[in-house]
């Protein structure tokens, strides 16, 4: 029954992608939506809370793993992915014109969407190494195309360069892939070579030189999907163009999701290599990635742009957590991880009514929302002030705990980095709230339609869920029950 459940979570998506497809008017095809993303999002989060009671050792099959790591990022997964399709109607009713004909515009958007959506929860499951390097690859092509849909010049050369880049990236890390399947392969030489637990058993008797050229290779590759600086190129422009929906779904979903692989590998082939090598290539993503985003955050940005830059920062704290790799840093990332979602996700939803009522915030940052809607002002502040890591925020209480981690593990030196330059990206942050709510406005008081109303339904929504994650994070911190929180993660 367990692997009926585990198949149904890719598969509904996928027939979701079929289903949108027959519909021949736009409400036919915003109501399959509807009721697909429903029905999808419920098989997901039924799995994932079967992952997290089941225990430290998880659940195991032919073809999946699901743990309480892989159970707390198909949720996160899950639930971004709902939102997103739930406010992706009022998107379409209002976007215009697109790549494709007016026609069949929703139909190529749904179905793109919904196979982002499959390739995103069945990453969170697979158990192989080279199944996940498809599956990731399967994101680029989908979520290309999305960030490409309004069909404008500038979409256009961003879903061509995150087409290019990370297809790039990926080809490296197929590289690293393929030198540690020849590693292994005096273990088996087949496919199951490359399983998690196939790999965490036999990484001790690779060479070191040969599991290090892997371990490199596989993680700088995957570092240019997940947005780590250097690497990050793609992921301002992206996150700019793509439908908000969607760069919803992309800042996280995506990014935190491969993280997992990368985190998996870290566990698994990272014993292979001396002196700790691959927790230290994580704090220096973490580090390089907080040091290039804080310049950016004291920028006045336009809205998704600010956000973008919001995530290179995050990830780079999330990596920080990985690096670390103590109880409390763990626990830290999971929470940061849930934390980030919510709040990255109202972010990029109050786009809509933003750029629908004000199209120049595409360009320039937006100001003085508290004067001209308070539905979208709620949502902006509530984003941004959970994004900065203002008490109580669940993101307050996630990075102390990864601070925690890491002087627990003796990390003193990159603990006092990335303390000030979180501190600089907290200034940096709460200066744009400010003046984004409580700035000079731009034009009079906007009428509260659709958009409007919806902003103030998920900002309330949303909020709920950051309160309660937030409640569970100062219990955790405060009673230390979380330290064995992720135990069995690989």
């Amino acid at each position: 029954m367990i692997d009926v459940l585990l198949i149904a979570v890719p598969v509904v998506p996928v027939v979701g992608a079929l289903l949108v497809r027959l519909p021949r008017t736009p409400p036919g095809a915003d109501h399959m939506n509807l009721l697909s993303a429903s029905i999808s999002a419920a098989v997901a989060l039924t799995a994932s809370v079967l992952g997290i009671v089941h225990g430290a050792q998880g659940l195991h099959g032919s073809w999946f793993v699901l743990d309480r790591a892989g159970a707390c990022f198909l949720a996160v997964i899950a639930v971004v992915g709902w939102c997103s399709a739930m406010v992706s109607p009022t998107y379409l009713a209002g976007a215009g014109k697109s790549l494709f004909t007016a026609r069949r515009a929703r139909a190529w958007y749904y179905t793109a969407f919904y196979l982002f959506w499959a390739a995103l929860l069945a990453l969170a499951l697979v158990k192989n190494l080279g199944v996940a390097w498809l599956l990731i690859e399967a994101t680029t092509g989908a979520s290309a195309l999305l960030v490409a849909y309004s069909g404008r010049r500038n979409a256009l050369e961003a879903g061509w360069k995150y087409l290019v880049l990370t297809t790039f990236g990926l080809a490296v890390a197929l590289l690293g892939i393929l030198i540690l399947f020849v590693g292994l392969a005096p273990h088996g030489g087949t496919l199951a070579t490359l399983d998690w637990q196939s790999i965490a058993r036999h990484a001790r008797g690779l060479p070191h030189q040969t599991a290090l050229f892997a371990l490199i290779l596989i993680l700088v590759g995957l570092a240019t999907k997940i947005g780590w600086a250097p690497v990050h190129n793609w992921l301002p422009d992206a996150h700019s163009e793509a439908p908000p929906p969607v760069s919803a779904l992309l800042s996280a979903a995506l990014l935190p999701t491969v993280m997992l692989i990368a985190w998996r590998v870290v566990l698994t082939l990272g014993v292979a290599v001396p002196h700790h090598l691959a927790d230290r290539l994580m704090l220096a993503f973490g580090l390089a990635s907080l040091a290039i985003a804080v310049p950016f955050l004291w920028r006045p940005m336009a809205w998704k742009r600010l956000l973008a830059y919001s995530s290179l920062e995050h990830m780079g704290i999330l990596a920080l957590g990985i690096g670390f790799a103590s109880p409390l840093a763990t626990v830290g990332v999971i929470i940061h991880l849930a934390g980030h979602a919510l709040a990255k996700s109202l972010g990029f939803y109050t786009a809509i009514p933003l750029l629908r009522h004000d199209p120049a915030s595409a360009h320039r940052a937006p100001r003085g929302l508290a004067r001209l809607s308070t539905p979208v002002a709620a949502g902006a502040g509530i984003s941004l002030a959970t994004l900065s890591g203002l008490p109580p925020s669940p993101l307050f209480f996630s990075e102390l705990l990864i601070l925690l981690g890491g002087i627990v593990a003796h990390q003193i030196a990159v603990v006092a980095i990335a303390a000030v330059l979180m501190a600089l990206g907290f200034l940096g942050l709460a200066h744009a709230l400010i003046e984004t709510l409580a700035g000079e406005s731009h034009g009079h008081r906007w009428r509260s339609g659709r958009t409007v109303r919806l902003t103030g339904r998920l900002t309330v929504g949303l909020t709920l869920g950051l309160l309660a994650l937030s409640v569970g994070a100062y219990l955790l911190a405060d009673s230390h029950a979380g330290a064995s929180l992720m135990r069995g993660i690989a």
